[in-house]
């Protein structure tokens, strides 16, 4: 049975994992504003979980979003694999409720982004990621709150499942 956060509210931190990098944003229910807020780009699983560790007791989060990676053609593949265990992971060790987020293309938005606000090459490279997870977040908030759902699942099978290609602001 997937775990249900009852209530939108309280801060929610969301993660775009990459195998060498994570981007990760924070953004609050109540204002369903979404900010990118830092890049892990520690090597070992033991540091990437320990700054997340830190990060966690920083911001008190209520729940975490993880962006789930598909083909264009919304098919799984090895890294929708890794995110998947990412995210069980972070339930595991944490005890907050975690959720699935499309992904695609978020990364290729997060450059534009950074691009056409006039960012070099060398600043983009740096703040990508943290980007891309905050378009996750703000379009999962986007998705959540257009939905008709009492409360909000936080299993694979649910909100992962619609293809949300727009961004909000």
């Amino acid at each position: 049975m997937p775990e249900r956060v009852d209530k939108r509210t309280g801060t929610v931190l969301a993660f775009d994992f990459g195998e060498k990098r994570i981007g990760i944003a924070v953004g609050e229910w109540e204002l369903l504003r979404a900010h990118p807020l830092t890049t892990i780009r520690l090597e070992t699983n033991a540091e990437r979980f320990s700054a997340i560790a830190a990060l966690i007791a920083e911001w008190q989060p209520s729940s975490l979003v993880v962006g789930r990676p598909l083909s264009l053609d919304g098919a799984t593949h090895a890294m929708t694999a890794r995110c998947t265990r990412f995210a069980n992971q972070l339930r595991g060790r944490f005890g907050l409720p975690v959720d699935h987020a499309d992904e695609r293309l978020s990364s290729t938005e997060a450059e534009a982004q950074l691009r056409s606000a006039g960012n070099r090459v060398r600043k983009r490279s740096e703040y990508v990621d943290a980007v891309a997870a905050q378009l996750i977040l703000q379009t999962y908030f986007a998705d959540m709150t257009s939905s008709d759902h009492g409360s909000l699942p936080t299993e694979p099978g649910h909100a992962d499942d619609r293809r949300t290609d727009t961004l909000s602001h």
